[in-house]
């Protein structure tokens, strides 16, 4: 099938990541995939022009409300995979709301990344429940093998005997509900006592005016810095060679960051929020905190207790292989967009 693919594509960004894997998935399986940037088109108008030049004879959007809305009316089957602000932001805005249940009830299918997100989904839209499916992230990480970690902390101005060295890597867009201040001073204090500690924030600028705020805290912060995004290869090598990834997000669908991070053997620390608790089992896979100060403490307990870091690390890697495989991935997506072949219902 020639099926066209609306997702939020701004480079190296979850929901970029999750486009790009779920593509050669399906173009795996011979379909053709036409993937395109929903923020590129306003109205439904444009989107059936489009249809109509690339010839597509089905389509998936990844985001209820930005990619979903543009693909109601086509008739063209189509089918939805939830992006995480969808249910757990978008949902509580009346407007968004009943758009959102409109585009379900066309849908052949939707994809929710949690049990936790289906349930919310189908609270919010009981007319869907037999239609949303769970598939986890299927999680495969690809290091750089030639990255230069020194010249990367000489960049990132952390002048360090790197022995005793400690990176806490916070990776995530410049916006608001990521939250990249949220540890700032709790994190600034801590470096003050302990000056091998450094909290370094990685990721692209999303949000211009909040993008402004971010630097202007940072450049005051000890022990803070923030780095631009980078390709994901190189990426991965910081995972690897950073001591522990941390997530301070208001509010997540599945945190990509995580499950790499726990795919990498390096430690997790996650702010305790439903999205993030799905995948983190506290003291099992990685350490939950619930303010600034338990993260520093939690911190500490990981720099001290050897022993909980590998524990942690063994569970997360295990979890990541039982849970995110990337063949299941694969084989859910290949299975699901057979629904929108032919005219009729499956």
């Amino acid at each position: 099938m020639r099926l066209l693919f609306l997702a939020v594509l701004r480079p190296h960004t979850g929901n970029a990541v999750t486009a790009q894997r779920v593509r050669a998935h399906l173009e795996a399986a011979g379909h053709v995939c036409v993937l395109k940037d929903a923020f590129d088109f306003e109205s439904p108008s444009e989107i059936a022009n489009l249809i109509l030049a690339e010839n597509c004879e089905a389509a998936l959007a990844l985001h209820l409300y930005r990619g979903g809305r543009l693909l109601q009316g086509h008739r063209i089957p189509f089918g939805i995979i939830f992006g995480g602000t969808d249910v757990n932001e978008d949902a509580n805005q009346e407007e968004k709301n009943t758009v959102m249940g409109r585009v379900l009830e066309e849908a052949r299918f939707a994809v929710a990344f949690t049990e936790s997100m289906k349930e919310m989904a189908q609270a919010q839209w009981p007319h869907a429940k037999g239609k949303i499916y769970v598939q986890s992230q299927g999680i495969a990480t690809t290091p750089n093998a030639a990255f230069n970690w020194n010249t990367f902390l000489q960049r990132s101005e952390i002048n360090h005997s790197a022995d005793n060295l400690h990176i806490f890597l916070l990776i995530c867009g410049l916006r608001q509900v990521k939250d990249p201040l949220y540890l700032v001073d709790a994190f600034s204090e801590w470096h003050q006592e302990e000056p091998s500690v450094y909290l370094v924030i990685a990721g692209p600028e999303v949000d211009p005016v909040f993008t402004r705020e971010v630097k202007a805290k940072v450049r005051r912060a000890a022990g803070v810095r923030l780095i631009g995004e980078m390709p994901q290869e190189d990426l991965h090598a910081v995972v690897k060679n950073c001591f522990a990834v941390v997530n301070s997000s208001v509010s997540e669908g599945m945190s990509a960051a995580i499950l790499e991070a726990m795919d990498l053997e390096v430690p997790v620390l996650a702010r305790n929020i439903p999205g993030n608790a799905a995948v983190v089992k506290h003291e099992v896979t990685g350490l939950l905190f619930s303010n600034p100060q338990e993260f520093v403490h939690l911190a500490k307990r990981l720099l001290s207790e050897p022993a909980l870091e590998k524990e942690i690390v063994v569970n997360g890697r295990e979890y990541v292989r039982m849970y995110h495989s990337w063949q299941v991935e694969r084989d859910t997506y290949q299975q699901l967009i057979r629904k929108l072949e032919g005219s009729t219902e499956d």
